[in-house]
């Protein structure tokens, strides 16, 4: 692991100085001024996660073309009991309760010897919400209301952590492993027991986890998204097993806890001024590597599911959220008892976020500079080659992703074919440069919204499809397309050659508006649906997910049973 690590690290240093070379034939025409200086600071900041991404996608890429079939595992003694824990906050409850049903019943008729009881752990606090909660647990029968508890705390004391804790400390006497689920957690039977064996093949670890998916979506927003991500989290996650091995990150929910440790070792600490972690869960992995338990990501992605947000307003409420979560993590790198790959975790997870701004500084340093500097034409060349590397290197494992569904037949065939695949392919990359565009502006105001003061809070999310209309989406994302406007203008003082060159990167931020709209329009997901079109192969062929149960569970319960209109409130 050491010799495995170590190329990694000179491998990400690589990528730096091959980027910062390709970057100083583009600033060296007319010579260095503030604009282009501020290009280097620019390109700088992002290139360590620009490394990673290259890195582990190449890694993984090559861990899975090369991967042999592995016979299905079979648990030979007796499993621990195991108590499944499902978290839910001011969320739809009878949807939840749904999953949940459907996960102990495959269970049950998988393993019907194994002591397993559910509890639902709420930290519920609206009165509506409260009520909703009520009405869905007294229409259970007598035989789920004997698997499945019910908890409601009065205060959310410490956040979705404090929660299970609280469940640890008072309530999970006589079981030896946790199942953690979220309120839109999927998974199938072979999928725990997947988790399970590995549990049992290993007694030192102390966390297992699969690489979790997206559920089928008739959404635009997450049925794009998830597509693309399922491809490029799929080689991430191989590769970055490659090299970190049993010092992996957790997720923080559809994994397998051993309970004792946890609870002994991964209580979390007070944040400077007696604040509450918000993104407990590498904490969490941190603290258990530290004291000698292994944290594992199964790079597998059969039977775990979870549901993305409807459209993007609801998904840069998540992202901002685990934005101002995971830059706490400053404050815990020199926490006593940590490993060093637990401090690296802490580092990758701010890296998530951190480069945000570097790239609005990128952006704006171009701009300017290409307004500004007279002296020399617009390097076409050099500017197209580290495009061209730069973008190259941050998709990668998604690239390699769809180039591993490519060269397998059966894999091609779970996605509907190659033609449908490509087509697949071909929508979710205009996605991405569009999506890629917008984003790191409104985590870079959120930054400095949070240096200025802001506290950042945990609130509940939607996940009921929606569509989002042409008021609100000026609302969020007034600003990116002024900003667009600003810097194509800039652009073109320096000619065509310039304009194009920005397009690919930075042209999302001219038509945000529409983006927002048009992502979050049922009549488009149902149009993509009917054409396979990011179809994902739980649609092309349901085994473990059951594609109209999840439409339903996902839709508002007014709208229920009312067939395609569009849903248009949100929270």
């Amino acid at each position: 692991m050491v010799a495995r690590r170590l190329l990694v690290a000179l491998a990400m240093l690589g990528v730096t100085a091959g980027l910062m070379a390709l970057l100083w034939r583009v600033l060296e025409p007319g010579g260095l001024t503030l604009a282009k200086l501020t290009m280097l600071a620019g390109l700088l900041g992002t290139a360590p996660w620009t490394g990673l991404c290259l890195v582990n996608g190449l890694i993984g890429f090559m861990v899975l073309v090369s991967a042999r079939p592995v016979a299905p595992e079979v648990i030979a003694s007796a499993l621990p009991p195991m108590a499944v824990v499902m978290t839910v906050r001011n969320e739809d409850l009878e949807a939840a309760l749904v999953r949940l049903r459907r996960i102990l019943d495959a269970l049950a008729t998988a393993c019907p010897d194994w002591t397993i009881a559910a509890f639902v752990l709420s930290d519920t606090t609206d009165p509506a919400a409260v009520a909703a909660e009520d009405n869905a647990l007294a229409a259970l029968n007598d035989a789920d209301r004997a698997r499945i508890h019910y908890r409601r705390r009065a205060t959310n004391t410490g956040f979705k952590p404090g929660n299970i804790m609280e469940f640890l400390d008072h309530r999970a006497a006589g079981f030896e492993l946790m199942l953690v689920l979220d309120a839109d957690s999927s998974m199938s039977a072979a999928a725990v027991l997947r988790l399970a064996h590995a549990m049992q093949a290993d007694p030192q670890l102390g966390i297992v986890q699969h690489l979790t998916v997206g559920e089928p979506a008739t959404s635009p927003f997450p049925r794009l998204f998830q597509f693309g991500m399922r491809a490029g989290m799929r080689s991430w996650a191989a590769g970055q097993a490659w090299w970190q091995g049993d010092e992996g990150p957790y997720w923080g929910h559809n994994a397998m806890i051993r309970i004792a440790p946890f609870r002994t070792h991964a209580g979390l600490p007070l944040l400077p001024g007696g604040r509450h972690i918000l993104s407990h869960d590498q904490v969490e992995a941190a603290l258990l590597r530290g004291a000698g338990w292994g944290v594992r990501v199964l790079a597998d992605e059969d039977g775990s599911f979870e549901v993305f947000p409807p459209a993007l307003p609801e998904h840069l409420r998540r992202e901002l959220r685990w934005l101002a979560g995971n830059l706490q993590y400053v404050h815990l790198l020199c926490l006593k008892g940590l490993r060093p790959m637990g401090r690296w975790q802490l580092v990758q997870a701010i890296l998530l976020f951190v480069g945000a701004p570097f790239y609005v500084l990128f952006l704006c340093g171009a701009a300017v500079a290409a307004a500004t500097d007279h002296a020399s034409a617009f390097p076409a060349g050099p500017a197209l080659a580290l495009t061209m590397a730069w973008s190259g290197a941050l998709y990668v494992p998604k690239l390699l992703g769809y180039l591993e569904v490519l060269v397998s037949c059966r894999k091609r065939a779970g996605y509907g074919g190659a033609v449908r695949f490509l087509a697949g392919v071909l929508a979710e990359t205009v996605f991405t440069l569009t999506y890629d565009a917008i984003t790191p502006m409104s985590k870079t105001v959120a930054m400095v919204r949070l240096a200025f003061g802001a506290r950042p809070g945990w609130g509940a999310q939607n996940r009921f499809d929606r569509g989002v209309g042409w008021a609100e989406a000026m609302q969020l994302c007034w600003g990116h397309t002024v900003l667009g406007i600003v810097v194509f203008v800039a652009f073109a003082c320096s000619g065509w050659h310039a304009v194009l060159w920005a397009l690919p990167f930075a042209g999302g931020l001219l038509v945000a508006l529409p983006f927002v709209v048009i992502t979050a329009d049922r009549r488009l997901g149902r149009w993509l649906r009917r054409h396979g079109i990011a179809a994902v192969p739980e649609e092309v062929a349901p085994r473990n997910v059951d594609v109209a149960a999840a439409e339903h569970l996902y839709t508002p319960p007014a709208l229920r049973g009312l067939g395609p209109r569009r849903a248009d409130q949100g929270r």
